[in-house]
């Protein structure tokens, strides 16, 4: 009897999972039997094990195989087993050699063939190797900066194996920095807000938003523009940073999604369709992936046709918008997923679209109206800063082509208000919520004051008017918060308010 283990990781949740696996074989019938709460597709493996092993010039061992996979208790899923199972079964067998295996870890799908495949959660297996200080073994994927891990090696086939790990090249070998990237890039790149004719008004509140991070509802006729703003929304905010790029990178990559878009620096814009089920939005399914919200992180989250969207999907963005985290619980544990990203909404504001809108005419009732409007739902609408009426362009300045402000010099003010907000807090201790008489002119609290009475804004109305004023204060640069800025914000309150 033999036996022998190497060191792999299977993805739950946000991170990579270390797992043992542990091969032994004793005399009896040829077969393999996989331990340890496996599911269906790592049970598949034996499969494709066998037939990879076979496709290289390796022998299957003819003996009763028996695959363990520590620790038991936890589920295992995915395809990312199938190599480290195949290398355990060749070094037990003696058909590779054994030297440096304890210092690998591997992870990759097998082909029939032998070839080795890129599973999901590539970065998180990276940075589950930088912690143990471990060689990961995968794929030989195109390499990306990204890298973090000390070492590496790519292979594209377990054949390589023949002459064992210490004597293949590693891909990044030594190098934990990040390269540098170019800013501007991604999914949204080309797009400039100097394509959007006549939205001025809307710029300047976009340009508030992107400031200070605060949640957007754009409302206005269809063919407004409301779609263009939200795209070009990334133009203008500042690439991810380092950290932040990880951090990214980690969610597309365990979801399964591209990374091409955030390596570059790009920060992430999703838009999913108006159907997308809860699960979907929030996150879920089985094995639990991030969301939307999460694959939105450090980026912009956008829903265009606001009202379309489910109800019980809209009001389970109340979490997140507030904590800027998603915690799922199932039986198998509770699973947390970041969900720091900038919220950007546009509707139509009635069923036909033209309610407000000079140039057309309303064919909805008053209770179509209100009930249209109503599945957004106060609580959400609560928790979002800056509301925008977005009213139908010039048809002359459209087909003339004039231009105004441009993505570039939104950016530069966006910029400038954050570092100056940098500059403040680190001048004096950041305060809690409640407002001081150092944070904001005695005039412009009784004005503040005067309008919230008016109005009826409730304490949380009252913190979003305040946070959007001294935003709208860090763009001029001014220290203390004026009633010019206190109006401004009150201006960006729903009409219903």
């Amino acid at each position: 009897m033999a036996s022998f283990s190497v060191r792999s990781a299977i993805v739950r949740g946000a991170e990579a999972v270390p797992v043992k696996v542990e091969v032994s074989y004793s005399g009896g019938l040829p077969n393999i039997n996989i331990v340890g709460m496996a599911d269906t597709t790592v049970h598949e493996a034996k499969s494709r094990v066998k037939n990879a092993i076979s496709s290289c010039g390796f022998e299957m061992p003819r003996a009763n195989l028996t695959v363990n996979l520590a620790p038991a208790e936890l589920r295992k899923s995915g395809t990312g087993l199938d190599l480290p199972i195949a290398v355990a079964i060749l070094a037990c067998s003696g058909q590779i050699p054994r030297n440096g295996l304890d210092q690998c870890l591997f992870v990759g799908e097998l082909s029939l063939d032998g070839s080795v495949r890129p599973v999901r959660g590539t970065v998180a297996f990276a940075l589950l190797a930088a912690e143990e200080r471990l060689t990961l073994v995968r794929a030989d994927e195109h390499p990306r900066g990204w890298l973090v891990q000390e070492s590496e090696v790519l292979i594209s086939t377990i054949s390589q194996l023949r002459r064992g790990v210490a004597a293949l090249d590693g891909g990044e070998a030594g190098s934990r920095a990040l390269r540098q990237v170019q800013p501007g890039l991604g999914a949204t790149a080309g797009l400039d807000f100097a394509d959007v004719v006549d939205q001025e008004v809307a710029k300047r509140a976009l340009t508030i938003a992107a400031a200070g991070q605060h949640g957007v509802l754009m409302m206005g006729p269809p063919g407004a523009g409301k779609t263009m703003l939200a795209r070009r929304m990334p133009s203008i905010l500042p690439p991810l940073s380092p950290e932040e790029r990880v951090e990214a990178m980690l969610l597309h990559s365990v979801a399964g999604e591209p990374l091409d878009d955030v390596d570059v620096g790009g920060r992430p814009f999703r838009a999913p369709h108006h159907s997308i089920s809860i699960a979907g939005l929030i996150g879920g399914g089985r094995p639990v992936t991030p969301g939307e919200v999460s694959l939105a992180h450090k980026g912009v989250l956008f829903l265009d046709e606001l009202p379309e969207f489910n109800g019980g999907a809209l009001q389970s963005l109340r979490q997140p918008l507030e904590d800027r985290k998603v915690r799922i619980t199932r039986a198998d544990g509770a699973y947390l997923f970041p969900a720091d990203f900038m919220f950007v909404a546009a509707a139509n504001p009635c069923p036909c679209g033209h309610l407000g809108d000079p140039g057309h005419t309303c064919t909805c009732a008053p209770a179509k109206v209100q009930a249209y409007q109503g599945k957004i739902g106060g609580p959400l609408k609560d928790r979002i800063d800056v509301f925008i009426d977005v009213a139908r362009p010039s048809s002359r300045k459209v087909i003339r082509g004039s231009e105004g402000l441009s993505s570039a010099q939104m950016a530069e003010q966006v910029n400038a208000a954050r570092a100056y907000r940098s500059w403040r807090e680190t001048k004096k201790e950041k305060k809690g919520n409640g407002l001081s008489a150092l944070d904001m002119e005695e005039r412009a609290r009784d004005v503040l004051e005067s309008i919230a009475e008016r109005k009826g804004f409730g304490g949380r109305g009252i913190a979003r008017v305040a946070n959007v004023a001294r935003t709208i204060a860090d763009l001029a640069e001014h220290e203390v918060i004026g009633v010019e800025e206190v109006i401004e914000a009150c201006s960006y309150r729903p009409r219903s308010e």
